[in-house]
């Protein structure tokens, strides 16, 4: 994101940034410092508008309520100003080599007249000093093409460059832009779009996939007790477990907070309980350290919802289906896996009530 200020008022802004991260106890990493510049900078009005909406509500923000206010609002916008610079620099190359077609046209128009004029000069050479006179002259107009033809090769070899770069520097702004900052996982927005077609996929393919929603075990609880630079530990220490658990073509996302989850492609309700207790497991048996001092911080759990995806069934219906197992585990004392009925199920369910 671009900000036209001067020295003074930059000065200004960042340490309002660092004094309100001091003072709400927020990790000053860069991505919270964005969005709290940005904030006080006045430069984005919708996300000063949910700021203030949350302190209203909530008193303070969190670390987690700063990500995912970047997610929401930079993120995306990161990406369209990277995009809109791409396109202004393509637009650049492309009249760079539109001159250079240009060139080489009248180059080559006007080397073809000096072969028909030569063609003439022979037909009317009458002595050997006038034929290497005509030899001469085509030599040099050749070599001239030559070498109007190597500065082309060079200019043209420097645009493929440009353009490779420019491509290259899309690809990771793309990447930044759908990936989490604290975690590294895939984002919430990552999420939205991988589901959306894969559901649409499957439902043309006949193909199942399951969703698998997750969520930390008391971590308010927690990120009070020890920190939010603690509690940012204890999420990235949640990301690699479930990166580390899944396989393939597994997705893995952080949803928002505390909360992730997991997409499973052509995988059943069975199998998606198998790797929801399996994940489960890995991070019960894991130590929490407080890497600033060595101290043992006890266990941390998590609650699972799994919920397989059926044919034509809306995204958000499935979300909810995953999202009430999820309850369900909550509910039934947390650390356990709960499967989320089928829709038919649920609509019997719901019939009955």
């Amino acid at each position: 994101m671009q900000y036209d200020h001067d020295i003074d008022l930059a000065k200004n802004v960042a340490g309002d940034a660092i004094a309100r991260m001091q003072k709400d106890g927020i990790t000053p990493d860069p991505t919270n410092f964005e969005v709290w510049y940005t904030y006080y900078s006045n430069s984005h009005a919708e996300l000063k508008k949910q700021i203030d909406a949350l302190i209203k509500s909530k008193g303070k923000l969190t670390t987690m309520d700063c990500h995912g206010l970047h997610d929401q609002f930079l993120s995306e916008r990161k990406q369209q100003e990277a995009y809109t610079r791409a396109s202004d620099q393509i637009h650049a190359t492309l009249h760079d080599v539109s001159g250079l077609m240009t060139n080489v046209k009248e180059a080559t128009s006007e080397y073809s007249d000096t072969l028909s004029g030569v063609t003439k000069k022979i037909a009317s050479v009458k002595t050997p000093q006038e034929m290497e006179a005509v030899m001469k002259s085509v030599v040099a107009d050749t070599n001239k093409m030559m070498e109007h033809n190597k500065k082309l090769e060079a200019q043209l070899d420097r645009s493929a460059v440009a353009m490779e770069e420019l491509r290259r520097d899309l690809e990771r702004v793309r990447r930044e832009a759908m990936t989490d900052g604290l975690t590294s996982l895939s984002n919430r927005k990552s999420f939205d779009e991988q589901i959306a077609r894969l559901s649409k996929e499957s439902s043309a393919s006949g193909k199942i996939y399951t969703l698998l929603m997750l969520d930390i075990d008391h971590f308010k609880s927690f990120n009070d007790n020890y920190g939010h630079q603690v509690g940012d530990q204890v999420l990235r220490l949640v990301a690699r477990t479930l990166t580390d658990g899944i396989k393939g073509k597994d997705i893995a996302a952080r949803y928002g907070g505390e909360e992730f989850v997991i997409v499973l492609p052509e995988t059943n309700l069975d199998h998606g309980i198998v790797v929801a207790e399996s994940l489960r497991k890995a991070l019960a048996n894991k130590e929490v350290i407080n890497r600033s001092n060595g101290e043992l911080l006890g266990r941390i759990t998590m609650s699972v919802g799994v919920a397989q995806y059926y044919a034509n069934e809306s995204v958000e219906d499935l979300i909810e289906r995953a999202d009430a197992a999820l309850y369900t585990a909550k509910h039934n004392g947390r650390n356990q896996v709960a499967a989320a009925p089928t829709p038919h199920e649920r609509s019997l369910a719901t019939k009955k009530q």
